[in-house]
């Protein structure tokens, strides 16, 4: 069965940095489309980021446009360890991060195409 487990997580100051960290396992998520939301509290989940691969050794991004420029989506070239590297980090970026995976194409921004999902991270930032 397949599994995602987000870490990484915590409290940091506003212009601060965090690196959020998914481990996929229980299936091949090498093919997968792996993405990152995120749920700020009282509000809709919202599309962080994804990757996908395009050759053996390259994924190639994409990333909602409130964290454009201050974020970076990766992988490991096993392909079953997303990463979110989290720069700049605003009093607005507090939420919960979840990971989530998915094996067709299309809009990577949609949360509802995606099957599989971790239970998630809390990432506070302060003033």
């Amino acid at each position: 069965q397949a599994k995602l487990v987000e870490s990484g997580g915590g409290l940091v100051q506003a212009g601060g940095s965090l690196r959020l960290s998914c481990a996929a396992s229980g299936r091949t998520f090498s093919s997968a489309v792996m993405a990152w939301f995120r749920r700020a509290p009282g509000k809709e989940r919202e599309f962080v980021a994804a990757t996908r691969r395009i050759d053996e050794s390259t994924f190639y991004p994409y990333y909602g446009q409130v964290v454009k420029g201050r974020f970076t989506v990766s992988r490991n070239h096993a392909g079953n360890i997303l990463y979110l590297q989290m720069n700049s980090l605003h009093i607005e970026d507090t939420a919960v991060y979840y990971c989530a995976g998915r094996y067709i194409s299309g809009d990577y921004g949609q949360a509802r195409d995606y099957p599989y999902w971790g239970q998630g991270t809390q990432v506070t930032v302060s003033s």
